[in-house]
C-alpha cells in the first residue's frame, strides 16, 4: 500500500491541474461573454493607414489655416478701426489747415514784415511779432501732423489690403484640404450625414494655446489615467473636460500597437456601454450616450483641439463636417460600440 499511494498522488496531480485550467478558461469565456472590458476598442481606428494619415494631415492643415484666417480677420478689424480714427483726424486737420489757407487768402499779399512795420508802438510791434511766431508754429505743426496722419492712413489701408489677400489665401487652403479629405473619405463614405444631437450644455475649458492662437506642439509626455501608457497634455485636458461634463463611462486612450493617434497619445476611445467595450452595436440608452458624447466633442472641438470624431458609422472632420463612415463591419471597426476622439 505504501508503494501505491505515491503513484495515486502523481496521477491526481495532473488531473487537478487540468481541472484548474478548464475552470480558468471557463471563467475567462464567461467574462468575455458578459461584456468584460478588452484592452482596446479596435486595432487601428478603422480604415487604412493611408486614410488615417490623410485625415490627420488634412484636419491639421484645416485647423492651422482657420487659425491664420481668424488672426487675419482680427487684425483687419483692428486696422479698420485705426483707419476710421485716422480718417476722422485727417478731416479735422484738413479743416484747420483750410482755415490757415483762407486767412492767408483774405490777407492777400500782406507779409509779416509789413504787419510789423505797421505797428503803432514798440509794444504793439513786440506783441505782433510774438503772435506771428505763435501762428507760424501752430500752422506748421498742423501741416506736419496732417501729412503724418495721411501717411499713417495710407499704411493702414495697405495693411488691410494685405490682410484681405491673406484671408483669401487661407480660404483657398481650407477649400483644398476639404477636397483632399473628401477624396480620402470617398472609399469609406457615401457622402454627408446629419451628425448627432443631445450634447451636454456645458462648455469645455480651453486647452492652452500659443500667443498667436495656434496649438503648441506636444509629445506623449503625461501619464494616461486610463492605461499604463502616456498621452499629450492636450489629450489629458480633453479627457478631464469630457468627464467633467458628465461623460463618465469607460475610456481607453494610449496603446502601443498599430498606428494612428493612439500610440502617439493623441486619441481616446469612449465606450458607449456602461461596463466597457462590447462586441455589439449600441442601442437604447447606450446609443443616446454615444450620440450626446460625439456631439459634445464636436461642439467643443475648437476649445479642445479636436482633429476628428468617429461614432456610429459617421465621422466628423473640421473641413467636411459630419459624413457617413463605413468600417469593416464589426462594431469596433464601424465605431458603433465606442466614440473615437483624435486630437491635434
Amino acid at each position: 500500500m505504501p508503494r501505491i499511494m505515491p503513484s495515486r498522488r502523481r496521477a491526481r496531480g495532473p488531473l487537478r491541474d487540468r481541472r484548474s485550467l478548464i475552470a480558468l478558461l471557463a471563467a475567462v469565456a464567461l467574462m468575455l461573454g458578459s461584456g468584460a472590458v478588452p484592452a482596446y476598442a479596435e486595432p487601428n481606428e478603422g480604415g487604412t493607414k493611408k486614410l488615417r494619415d490623410a485625415l490627420t494631415a488634412t484636419a491639421r492643415a484645416h485647423i492651422e489655416a482657420k487659425q491664420k484666417l481668424d488672426n487675419s480677420k482680427r487684425r483687419q478689424k483692428q486696422l479698420t478701426d485705426q483707419l476710421t480714427g485716422l480718417q476722422v483726424r485727417v478731416d479735422d486737420l484738413s479743416a484747420q489747415v483750410g482755415e490757415v489757407a483762407a486767412r492767408s487768402y483774405r490777407m492777400g499779399r500782406l507779409t509779416p514784415a509789413s504787419m510789423l512795420l505797421g505797428s503803432a508802438s514798440p509794444d504793439a510791434f513786440l506783441e505782433r511779432a510774438a503772435n506771428l511766431d505763435l501762428m507760424a508754429q501752430r500752422d506748421g505743426k498742423r501741416l506736419r501732423e496732417l501729412t503724418e496722419t495721411r501717411e499713417q492712413a495710407r499704411r493702414a489701408k495697405l495693411a488691410i489690403d494685405a490682410e484681405v489677400r491673406q484671408q483669401a489665401k487661407q480660404l483657398a487652403v481650407m477649400a483644398k484640404k476639404k477636397k483632399e479629405a473628401e477624396a480620402a473619405l470617398a472609399a469609406v463614405s457615401s457622402g454627408g450625414s446629419g451628425g448627432f444631437g443631445g450634447a451636454s450644455s456645458t462648455s469645455a475649458k480651453p486647452a492652452p494655446r500659443n500667443s498667436d492662437g495656434s496649438w503648441p506642439s506636444e509629445s506623449c509626455s503625461v501619464n494616461d489615467p486610463t492605461t499604463s501608457g502616456c498621452i499629450t497634455p492636450r489629450t489629458l485636458n480633453a479627457l478631464q473636460q469630457t468627464k467633467a461634463a458628465g461623460y463618465q463611462r469607460y475610456v481607453s486612450c494610449y496603446r502601443s500597437g498599430g498606428d494612428g493617434e493612439h500610440p502617439k497619445g493623441r486619441a481616446c476611445d469612449f465606450s458607449a456601454a456602461a461596463g466597457g467595450f462590447k462586441d455589439q452595436n449600441a442601442t437604447g440608452g447606450d446609443k443616446a450616450y454615444g450620440d450626446s458624447l460625439a456631439a459634445w466633442h464636436v461642439r467643443n472641438a475648437d476649445r479642445l483641439g479636436v482633429l476628428y470624431v468617429i461614432w456610429y458609422r459617421q465621422i466628423w472632420h473640421p473641413g467636411t463636417g459630419w459624413r457617413s463612415y463605413s468600417g469593416s463591419g464589426s462594431p469596433a471597426a464601424s465605431h458603433t460600440n465606442h466614440v473615437h476622439l483624435s486630437m491635434y
